[in-house]
């Protein structure tokens, strides 16, 4: 895909959603930070609905670390592997008090250091909470920046550092959202909705699935 190709790909997406945000539910850094990192392997409204009660008691560092295990890991006990994450979230809510006077670091690096924290969630909560133009890459953005040919990658690094290069600069900022939900919602891994897709024309991707019969009729049913 082409620089203009690209400009034009961002474009339609910001015009069908101008204001993306990420659907996970969060109060401030801290409880954006503890939702992404009990988001892997979870859908977004799992991680919701175990978070709400788990946030109401404990949306600081400090609060959360005197919650304890045993508390944390009840407040999860939905959320898949959910001993090793309640582990995480109270190592990383004492690594925060101990090391960074209880406040979340607007530092890659330094986000990094703390227990259960990987490129993604990073790059996550530096767009997210603090506005830094990142591109944390998951299932969803991996598999269409490599089917829509918009940055190829063989793995997660490979494709953000296309998406750091080639992004155009009045879209940086909301990129990874559009794209995930893109993803999410109309480019599919099983059967992507490219009878409904704004960027379908820009895409490579063979075949192109063709809408359901209702559709087609003019029905207008749900796919």
């Amino acid at each position: 895909m082409n620089r203009t190709q690209r400009f034009e790909f961002f474009e339609r997406l910001a015009a069908d959603n101008p204001v993306p945000e990420t659907e996970l539910e969060y109060t401030n850094a801290f409880t954006l930070l503890v939702a992404v990192v009990l988001s892997a392997q979870m859908t977004d409204a799992g991680v919701n609905k175990a978070t709400r009660a788990l946030f109401a008691v404990a949306d600081t560092p400090e609060k959360m670390a005197a919650l304890g295990l045993e508390s944390i890991r009840a407040y999860v006990a939905t959320i898949n592997f959910n001993n090793i994450k309640a582990k995480n979230v109270l190592a990383l809510s004492e690594a925060l008090i101990r090391d960074h006077g209880g406040v979340v670091p607007a530092d890659r690096s330094a986000l990094e250091q703390l227990p259960g924290v990987g490129r993604k969630t990073a790059n996550v909560v530096l767009n997210s909470a603090f506005g830094q133009e990142t591109f944390a890459v998951d299932t969803h953005i991996f598999r269409v920046c490599n089917r829509t040919r918009l940055a190829p990658g063989k793995d997660p690094l490979a494709v953000e550092l296309k998406l750091e290069k080639g992004v155009p600069a009045p879209f940086r900022l909301h990129a990874h959202h559009w794209l995930i939900l893109h993803g999410r919602y109309t480019c599919k891994a099983r059967r992507p909705e490219c009878w409904r897709c704004v960027v379908a024309d820009l895409c490579p991707f063979k075949p192109k699935t063709p809408p359901p019969a209702a559709h087609a009729n003019g029905a207008g049913a749900d796919a």
